[in-house]
């Protein structure tokens, strides 16, 4: 167990940031409304999302510069800042997920089904700014961070595993019916994009060298990137298989409109203490990925228009410092708007799905260039998947768009009955 543990590294920030909240409530959805349907899904989802790490990894120890730096040189500056501002507002929607997820892992442990605007105001104004401190106060940042992904990692292996074995030990509490009616496909979709998560895939070429791996480190980057992306890709397998095994085809299964309905999940393990440890353990992954998140956006913003790229410059933290705020006022003006958290939650990852084509064309321009050496070419089996994995994100994307364009204009026959009539 210890020298699988020293072989992980750098990747398991990427995997304790994807496997935020956002991950657990919408893996939890999808195995209460879609049942075993989602786990192919997470394997498909899973092995692209080894092969975009080890493809940014491996860029990350084989250039010299950072990617928007050699993105730069080669198609120009605009360029490189175009990719950093879609990647900065990939981060700031998913940020917002996790303030979001914040407020519902809160008012279940204070008591509350709901609590006020005011005071849903307040918690986040308070945690952001905490965290802020802690960006500017903080040494040694990777480092801390590192260490600090793997405990978490750990405890959700642990708690999550647990979990599942007591409850696949249990025998059923109810006689399973099939399942009809429309299914919601924005969960699934949601799901689909926290594990193939280009934007923390294209990260990792920044942590390798914050780790200060070079070329000699190549089949290490590619074996932490296996492992840590395989971890991730089973706890959200335990997440799926616990939500099917108590709630898919159960008649007295709740909405799963609330974290306290999907914290019932663990009551086969903790009983009462079901709804408090989940609440728990959301507030911890949402913490925890609070900072790095935003890190993700602040660094490449930062590195797109020639302002550094490295943890300990000013400029990273100032544009990671606008990140969270960006995130902190979306959540709020989500919240002003809309009930249930947990719709909200993957509404937001969902629509993460929409900048992967372009954030993993960059990283297949970088991984096939001609002036690249054969020793530090990536492995012909991560580009064939990475160039699979882009087909893949520019369907989701298409999907994504026409399933969020429904949600927002629900009267859409209607909207173009009326224009296929104007003759445009």
């Amino acid at each position: 167990m210890n020298s699988i543990l020293k072989k992980i590294g750098p990747a398991i920030i990427v995997t304790a940031v994807v496997l935020g909240p956002g991950s657990i409530l919408t893996s939890s959805r999808v195995g209460a409304s879609f049942g075993l349907v989602g786990l192919p899904v997470i394997a498909m989802a899973a092995l692209l999302m080894i092969a975009m790490v080890a493809l940014a990894a491996r860029l990350g120890v084989a250039y010299e510069g950072s990617l928007c730096s050699e993105l730069a040189s080669r198609l120009g500056r605009p360029v490189a800042v175009a990719i950093g501002l879609t990647l900065f507002t990939l981060v700031a929607l998913f940020q917002s997920s996790n303030n979001l997820a914040l407020i519902g892992g809160m008012e279940p442990l204070m008591g509350e089904s709901t609590l006020s605007l005011f005071a849903r105001s307040v918690i986040l104004v308070v945690v952001n700014i905490a965290v802020v401190a802690i960006l500017y106060l903080a040494q040694n940042l990777y480092n801390v961070v590192e260490k600090l992904m793997k405990l978490l990692v750990a405890i959700m292996i642990l708690a999550f595993l647990a979990n599942f074995l007591v409850v696949f030990a249990s025998p059923r509490s109810f006689e399973m019916y099939s399942v009809q009616g429309s299914l919601d496909w924005l969960p699934l979709l949601g799901m689909v994009g926290t594990t193939f998560s280009v934007g923390g895939a294209f990260y990792q070429a920044y942590l390798v060298k914050q780790k200060g791996w070079c070329l000699q480190d190549a089949q290490k980057s590619l074996t932490d990137s296996v492992l840590s992306i395989s971890i991730l890709g089973g706890i959200t397998a335990i997440i799926l298989l616990t939500a099917w095994r108590t709630f898919y085809g159960n008649p007295a299964a709740p909405a799963l409109g609330s974290v306290s309905d999907v914290a019932r999940q663990l009551e086969p393990l903790f009983g009462a203490w079901a709804k408090v440890i989940f609440c728990a353990g959301i507030l911890a992954g949402g913490l925890s990925s609070f900072l790095v998140n935003a890190l993700i956006g602040g660094t490449v913003m930062s590195d797109s228009v020639g302002k550094g790229s490295s943890l300990s410059d000013g400029w990273p933290r100032h544009l990671t410092t606008v990140a969270l705020l960006i995130g902190m006022a979306v959540a709020l003006g989500s919240l002003m708007s809309e009930g249930s958290v947990v719709h909200l939650i993957t509404f937001a990852q969902a629509l993460t799905v929409l900048g992967i084509p372009v954030l993993a064309l960059a990283l297949i321009y970088l991984g096939t260039r001609s002036d690249l050496s054969e020793h530090a070419k990536p492995p012909k089996w991560v580009l064939t998947l990475t160039i699979v994995g882009f087909a893949v994100a520019c369907v989701l994307a298409s999907i994504t768009a026409k399933t969020v364009y429904q949600k927002v204009f629900p009267n859409e026959e209607s909207i173009s009955l009326a224009i296929s009539h104007s003759g445009v």
